[in-house]
């Protein structure tokens, strides 16, 4: 089973529909550093100010249509906790000012009942331990707690009493309950912003055989065509990234390309020969994607470096045969005798070197254990595209180099048969 099965078996647990709480797997980030998830780092935005009710029902809508049967998407959920009760207390400072009582002395009291707080440090058994005081956990367990801690007014206030009891010591005291106001609420523990707008971030996973490219383009398009207007999103860690340097890709075998051609113009003296050496590119390309294509591997990063690779390995293959006819018309053979000659003599070698190549990549192509998925896929386009140019790219390269050779004006004479 792999991580991805694993993690969607284990999401898909009875247990994770717990009633006070909720779990669910994710796997590590690939790149340790961007997100505390694999998969997708993404982030609901309220754009419009619509509140906190509305983002989190515009969350709920998402995560409908993304779990729902979604091919694109194998699981979503937001990272951080729903909403849950809270109490909310409010010191009333008018009457605390009419009872001649501190406001820092509530706040003060109202800490030390609530809060650890720090004291001091004493040495015990050659180790520094620290001093912290709280109301135990009888005294704190509900609002009704505050009716139990006094605090001192008036005189008392100058010797900074503060007493855990059940009933007030001294004259001077008061409880807090007589100026903090309490009650329980229902409210998200924390709330997060994203760029300066009020914000849930969700963490995802695209679904098996598909890429994290694919399940990010549906986390857009549900968005802007499912959730009401006002509503955006913005992308972080890791998906961030891929944001950037997927915009960057053609761009990169653009340049791929170009680097290649001028390397054969300079080494070949001319603009037009490299062109024959690069119109076998897409016969090793077609491989690789039908490869990838028939084992279900995703159009990821690691494919694209293997499509790199495979411009490089289809044009050696050309070279191979462009060259030997070059010094064969060199030494005054006609074009069709030309080709026709290197293409024998470099056929044993391509094939050998070829499949040399594809048999070397075949650890890759079978890869298991930690890592695997990135070699697979590095390996299946490969290995994919090296086969298909090695097969056709042999047989096509002869016709380019005639063709392209034709078109700067040589002409081509065919023998007659004897």
């Amino acid at each position: 089973m792999s991580a991805t099965e694993f993690i969607g078996w284990a999401n898909g647990m009875a247990f994770m529909q717990t009633r006070d709480g909720m779990a669910f797997f994710a796997n590590f980030p690939t790149i340790a550093g961007l997100g505390a998830f694999g998969g997708f780092d993404f982030w609901l935005e309220d754009r419009a100010g619509k509140g906190r009710q509305e983002l989190y029902g515009a969350m709920g809508a998402m995560l409908g249509k993304a779990t729902q049967n979604n091919p694109s998407i194998g699981s979503m959920q937001p990272n951080e906790l729903p909403p849950a009760p809270q109490l909310k207390v409010k010191v009333d400072r008018t009457q605390a000012e009419s009872m001649g009582l501190s406001i820092s002395d509530v706040y003060t009291g109202m800490q030390l009942m609530l809060a650890p707080v720090y004291v001091n440090d004493f040495m015990y058994e050659g180790r520094v331990l620290r001093v912290t005081m709280q109301a135990d956990a009888e005294f704190r367990r509900s609002e009704e707690s505050f009716s139990r801690f006094y605090i001192p007014t008036g005189a008392d206030a100058a010797t900074n009493r503060f007493v855990f009891t059940g009933e007030s010591n001294s004259d001077g005291m008061v409880p807090l309950s007589s100026v903090v106001r309490s009650h329980w609420t229902i409210a998200p523990p924390a709330q997060a912003r994203f760029n300066g707008f009020p914000a849930i971030n969700l963490n995802g996973s695209p679904a098996p055989g598909k890429s994290s490219g694919e399940a990010m383009a549906e986390v857009e398009r549900i968005v802007r065509q499912d959730l009401p207007p006002g509503f955006g999103f913005d992308w972080a860690g890791q998906s961030f990234q891929e944001r950037l340097s997927g915009a960057e890709a053609p761009m990169l075998f653009a340049l791929s390309i170009l680097v290649v051609f001028l390397c054969l113009a300079a080494l070949y003296e001319s603009w037009a020969t490299p062109i024959a050496v690069l119109l076998v590119v897409p016969v090793g390309i077609i491989g690789s994607a039908l490869a990838a294509f028939v084992v279900g591997m995703p159009n990821d990063v690691f494919f694209k470096v293997g499509l790199i690779t495979i411009i490089g390995l289809s044009a050696k293959n050309a070279i191979l045969i462009v060259e030997f006819a070059l010094d064969e018309r060199k030494r005054g053979q006609a074009l069709y005798e030309s080709v026709i000659e290197a293409a024998r003599l470099r056929l044993r070698p391509i094939l050998m070197t070829s499949f040399a190549f594809i048999l070397g990549v075949l650890p890759l192509v079978f890869a298991t254990g930690a890592g695997a998925n990135a070699r697979r896929a590095l390996g299946t386009g490969v290995a994919g595209g090296m086969l298909s140019a090695v097969v056709l790219g042999v047989l096509l390269a002869p016709i380019f180099f005639v063709a392209i050779r034709r078109m700067v004006g040589e002409k081509i004479e065919i023998p007659k048969a004897e």
